[in-house]
C-alpha cells in the first residue's frame, strides 16, 4: 500500500503571471473583470477586481473557481438538471456559471481560475488567457 504521493503545486509566480495574462486580456476586451485563482484544496492565491468591475461578480468568480477545481473540469459543464440543488447544498460555493476553468499541467490539476463580470464568453476568453500564461491545458 503507498502511503504517500508526490504532487505539483502552483506557486505565487504561477498564479501572478496567471492574473496578470488575465487582467490583459480582459483590457483588450475592454470588459473589467473579478479574477480569482485558487489552488486544488480551494484556498485562493491570488485575486483581483479590476476598476470598473461588478463588485458582486468577485463572488461568482470565486464559485466558479472552486467548482472548476473540484469537478476538474470547466464550471459551465455542471449539468443544468443539478445547478440549482448542487448550489443550494453548497451554500452557492458551486455554480454552473461559465467562466471557472481548472489549472492542469501535465495532467495534474492544480486548481482552478473563475472570471466574472463580462458575458460568458469573454468570462471563458479571460480565463483561457490565465491558463496559457503558464502552459496549462485550455
Amino acid at each position: 500500500m503507498t502511503w504517500t504521493q508526490e504532487t505539483c503545486v502552483l506557486t505565487h509566480h504561477g498564479a501572478m503571471a496567471m492574473l496578470a495574462a488575465a487582467v490583459a486580456e480582459a483590457e483588450a476586451l475592454g470588459q473589467p473583470q473579478c479574477i480569482v485563482i485558487v489552488d486544488a484544496s480551494g484556498e485562493v492565491l491570488a485575486e483581483l477586481r479590476m476598476t470598473g468591475s461588478k463588485f458582486l461578480s468577485r463572488r461568482s468568480a470565486r464559485a466558479k473557481a472552486l467548482t472548476a477545481a473540484s469537478a476538474g473540469a470547466p464550471s459551465a459543464d455542471i449539468p443544468e438538471a443539478v445547478r440549482t440543488p448542487i448550489a443550494a447544498a453548497t451554500a452557492g460555493t458551486v455554480t454552473g456559471l461559465p467562466g471557472g476553468l481548472p489549472i492542469v499541467v501535465d495532467g495534474q490539476r492544480l486548481g482552478g481560475v473563475g472570471v466574472g463580470s463580462g458575458s460568458g464568453d469573454q468570462d471563458i476568453a479571460v480565463g483561457r488567457a490565465a491558463l496559457a500564461a503558464i502552459g496549462a491545458a485550455i
